[in-house]
């Protein structure tokens, strides 16, 4: 964990404070240089401090780091909820569903976060972090002798890794997809005239473009089903605040299906790690007919592919319209929780047993 050294002489209540925020723009400051060798945009500062503000605020908040000569190599950030019996998370796992990973130099910068989490008396979940994690094999070491480490797959997020074929993203598919894509073409083209934009607003533009996303996101079956961002006031505040911060510097994307200037599909992603992250997609169901979502994902397939990113990240879970229609390309994540030789760590991996027990006795009656 990171501690500033305080310096007691003189007023030691002024030095306290002065050594607390240096402390402070020390952290910020390693975090912000650390994202170079992030992984998932969800490691970086301002994923975690929309969350902090928005989702999380006034939540219980803990950063663990690593310090090295060099200053502070390595951070996570967990949360958890008030009481006794309350086990750390990973900011977002449980918010908005999203994989996330320890920020970190190298694989001992991981081993000392996971030593500085193993000598604190809580349980641990990490709900869904990369399978190659260097802090899963970290936690193992840190928990000797500690506690109980339990790992178990958990649900991958989908990906397509791009290449040339991609420029010509119907190609990729067979002669049944792409007679599918014609149709929808023109199908879109009977309603109007056609048009794509993929945008990279500046901050006084972001805002207008944002709510012009939500409102495509609204007319469309999220609204009914309560899962659209303009249903939750809280989630709608995190990404306002998350996409502003990305928009700053200069890595949140709009795109629009546009027919006869009224958007009818829009994504919200983001450039980052020279790959493209589909955060939230939507379109208005009175164009459905013309599937302007798919339309719309062909163009920016396209577009990654033209711009020579890595891949295309779609988040979230492999749902069945993912694999049965785009990629069953994926990343494997774990679920990884810890369970220390203490109360707490008894009466979460009671709580963990029971709902195992039930199943295994449903299986067996059944």
């Amino acid at each position: 964990m990171y501690h500033a050294a305080l310096d007691m002489a003189g007023d030691a209540s002024s030095d306290r404070e002065s050594a607390m925020l240096a402390s402070e723009w020390q952290v910020i400051a390693a975090w912000r240089d650390l994202e170079r060798t992030a992984t998932l945009p969800t490691q970086s500062y301002a994923f975690a401090t929309a969350l902090i503000g928005t989702m999380l605020a006034g939540g219980c908040i803990e950063t663990f780091s690593h310090v090295a000569d060099q200053g502070v190599v390595g951070l996570l950030m967990l949360c958890r909820d008030p009481g006794y019996l309350c086990r750390w998370h990973m900011l977002g796992s449980r918010e908005v569903f999203e994989p996330n990973d320890v920020v970190c130099s190298d694989h001992e910068a991981a081993q000392g976060i996971a030593d500085a989490v193993a000598l604190q008396p809580r349980p641990l979940s990490l709900d869904r972090i990369p399978a190659g994690s260097p802090l899963v094999p970290a936690l193992r070491k840190a928990m000797s002798g500690r506690g109980f480490v339990s790992v178990r797959p958990a649900v991958g997020y989908p990906m397509i890794e791009l290449g040339e074929q991609w420029r010509h993203p119907e190609q990729c598919f067979n002669s049944g997809r792409r007679s599918d894509f014609r149709r929808a073409e023109r199908r879109a083209e009977a309603f109007g005239d056609v048009t794509y934009e993929i945008l990279s607003p500046t901050p006084a533009q972001f805002d207008a473009l944002f709510d012009e996303a939500i409102a495509v996101e609204m007319s469309g079956w999220k609204s009914e089903a309560g899962t659209a961002l303009g249903s939750d006031r809280k989630k709608e505040e995190f990404f306002r605040t998350f996409f502003r911060a990305a928009c700053d510097e200069g890595q949140f994307r709009a795109a629009f299906m546009r027919i006869d200037g009224k958007a009818v599909a829009m994504q919200m992603a983001l450039d980052f790690g020279g790959k493209y992250w589909l955060f939230k997609i939507g379109y208005d169901e009175a164009y459905g007919k013309c599937s302007p979502g798919t339309l719309l994902m062909l163009h920016t397939i396209r577009d990654a592919a033209e711009r020579g990113l890595a891949a295309y990240e779609f988040l979230g879970n492999c749902e069945a319209w993912i694999a049965d229609f785009w990629t069953r390309e994926k990343h494997e994540c774990v679920r990884v929780r810890t369970y220390p030789y203490n109360l707490r760590g008894l009466a979460a991996f009671a709580a963990d047993l029971k709902p195992w027990l039930r199943q295994r006795l449903t299986a067996a009656v059944g």
